[in-house]
């Protein structure tokens, strides 16, 4: 009997060890998964570790480089510090660049047109230049002389001036006429003609204003303009203006007149200041000068 109950608690002994068992395993297979993980304290640590300047342990469930690594993916750890890259500026449309204003070239002195700028524009922006006046003064001319040269080309007649003047080689202009030289002097007066050098324009004052701004190129570097007079003529306009150079300066007139041929003709006279008494002959010019009939 002692061997019977020896074997009904050893029986009883491994039932209960069978039971404790079955309760300590889950009931379904996937409640591990939807059991809630703690997110990981946000809150600095306020340990004396940290405070005497050691690095804290990283929280629970992070690796200890910082770097989250997604969960069942290929994809590399993204670093807190890795640096973003700047992504460029974007382009300006087109209407954006249509609405700003391009720059317009400044003029170089000595050229008749600076590209951008039409041949009025050029003029204007010209620092050799004084503004003109808007009601500029008329000069009181003498009577016209008899005597003219005829400059077929340019469908104009000059004044044929009398002693000291002399006729001279044309070229590069159809006619020419000129003052004796001084002595040590290179400048003197002449008085010349041809087709306008300059691009006409409708108005003749306009035209008669480019072909005296044209002029400067006869005269010495660095010189400069004042206006003097402007008026109308018969068939044309006239201009005359003193011209600027270091401490000498020379009278001078054009006289722009429509000869009916391609382009108006111009009779340009200048006289410098160690000529001055012949300046009574600008007047001459442009009271004289006329087209061809």
């Amino acid at each position: 009997m002692r061997d019977v109950y020896r074997g009904l608690v050893v029986l009883v002994a491994a039932a209960v060890a069978v039971v404790a068992v079955v309760l300590a395993l889950p009931s379904r297979p996937d409640e591990v998964a939807e059991r809630p993980v703690a997110a990981p304290s946000t809150a600095p640590p306020t340990s004396s570790a940290t405070a005497s300047g050691a690095v804290p342990a990283a929280p629970s469930g992070m690796p200890a480089d910082g770097a989250v690594h997604p969960a069942g993916t290929a994809e590399p750890a993204v670093t807190p510090s890795a640096a973003v890259p700047a992504l460029p500026s974007p382009a300006p449309s087109v209407s954006q660049a249509a609405a700003r204003p391009t720059p317009r070239p400044t003029p170089s002195p000595g050229t008749s047109l600076a590209p951008g700028y039409t041949a009025m524009e050029a003029f204007y922006a010209d620092a050799r230049l004084p503004e003109v006046p808007a009601k500029p003064k008329k000069a009181v001319l003498p009577k016209p002389g008899r005597r003219v040269l005829a400059d077929k080309r340019s469908g104009v007649a000059v004044p044929l001036l009398g002693s000291p003047w002399k006729r001279h080689r044309g070229a590069p202009f159809t006619s020419k006429q000129v003052l004796p030289k001084l002595r040590g002097r290179a400048e003197r007066g002449l008085v010349v003609s041809c087709p306008v050098p300059i691009e006409a324009q409708k108005d003749p004052r306009d035209t008669a204003l480019l072909a005296a701004r044209w002029t400067l190129n006869l005269h010495p570097k660095g010189a400069t303009v004042r206006w003097l007079t402007s008026q109308r003529v018969k068939g044309g306009w006239a201009t005359t203006y003193q011209v600027k150079y270091g401490k000498r300066s020379s009278f001078a007139a054009v006289v722009v007149l429509d000869g009916g041929m391609g382009k108006p003709g111009l009779v340009f006279a200048s006289i410098p200041d160690t000529q001055r008494k012949r300046w009574r002959d600008i007047y001459r010019v442009v009271s004289g000068a006329r087209v061809l009939g």
